[in-house]
């Protein structure tokens, strides 16, 4: 009953947050977007001229046109759906490997602790964005590579924030009661204890979106990232050349899409830490 009135509490405290709901709001708009994309349903013929040559925005093109004459607004939205995805998969890759690695950690402690400490000690000594060009220069470039090179370096925050709420839960005594009616380790640590910190995983999921997407638009725009299908940061590395003949559109709508949902996603992740972190109640 305490652990409902928790979640209870939290769920009020957030949809009474006018700033949270707004920032869900243009969340749930993105992937809807991104999921009619993927379907099909819009911006299927992205590719395909329908225009003069950097047209300026109009009624009948509100972000204009580039220099092949595509729509940039047809643009801007196969560039959520790869955005979205981007997000998506890392997390879904990033955020499994952080759980299992840092409940390890965490709970047995010991070399088993040390390993895994020296583990994302080492990759959080790399800087980010010259580990992320690494992986995708070896893996090739693609959405393939963005996908794993993300995945496979993101996970280092969420291992050492589980890492630490594991150590100081194992000791409690909903824990020992556990393991005095026969509990196991893959009871207490599975059943007993990652339950009661799945608050982390929850904000820590809203983070890792945004710095997906972030970290897609870099690799991207350096000509490491997607291949072949428009993506916000190929559009930014396009727009470049064509600012000094006075075409701001197409940097000015992929700018606008990705400042968006980045502040919705970073908005998104403050409200749920207020309402989801237990050391913040009553502030």
């Amino acid at each position: 009953m305490k652990e409902n009135s928790l979640w209870k509490d939290a769920f009020r405290r957030l949809v009474t947050d006018k700033f949270a709901l707004g920032s869900l709001l243009i969340v749930l708009t993105y992937a809807i977007v991104a999921l009619l994309a993927a379907s099909g349903l819009i911006a299927a013929d992205w590719a395909k001229e329908v225009g003069g040559s950097n047209l300026p925005p109009s009624t009948e093109h509100w972000f204009g046109t580039d220099i092949f004459g595509r729509d940039v607004l047809a643009k801007l939205i196969r560039g959520t759906q790869i955005a979205m995805s981007v997000g998506l998969v890392t997390s879904l890759i990033a955020i499994p490997i952080g759980v299992i690695l840092g409940a390890l950690a965490g709970y047995f402690g010991g070399w088993v602790d040390d390993v895994i400490t020296w583990l994302y000690t080492t990759f959080s000594s790399i800087p980010n964005i010259m580990l992320l060009i690494s992986i995708t220069m070896i893996l090739g470039k693609g959405i393939f590579a963005v996908y794993i090179a993300l995945g496979a370096t993101s996970w280092v925050t969420l291992c050492r924030l589980i890492r630490g709420e594991v150590m100081k839960h194992k000791e409690r005594e909903y824990v020992q009661a556990a393991e005095a009616i026969g509990g196991g380790h893959f009871r207490k640590l599975f059943i007993h204890i990652l339950p009661n910190v799945t608050h982390i995983v929850i904000i820590n999921t809203s983070l890792q979106f945004q710095f997906a997407i972030k970290s897609e638009v870099i690799l991207s725009y350096l000509g490491l990232g997607v291949q072949g299908e428009p993506s916000w940061g190929t559009m930014i590395d396009d727009a470049k050349l064509e600012l000094s003949r006075g075409v701001w559109w197409q940097l000015a709508g992929a700018t606008l899409a990705m400042f968006v949902v980045v502040l919705a996603f970073n908005l998104l992740g403050d409200a749920l830490r207020d309402s989801l972190d237990p050391k913040l109640k009553g502030k």
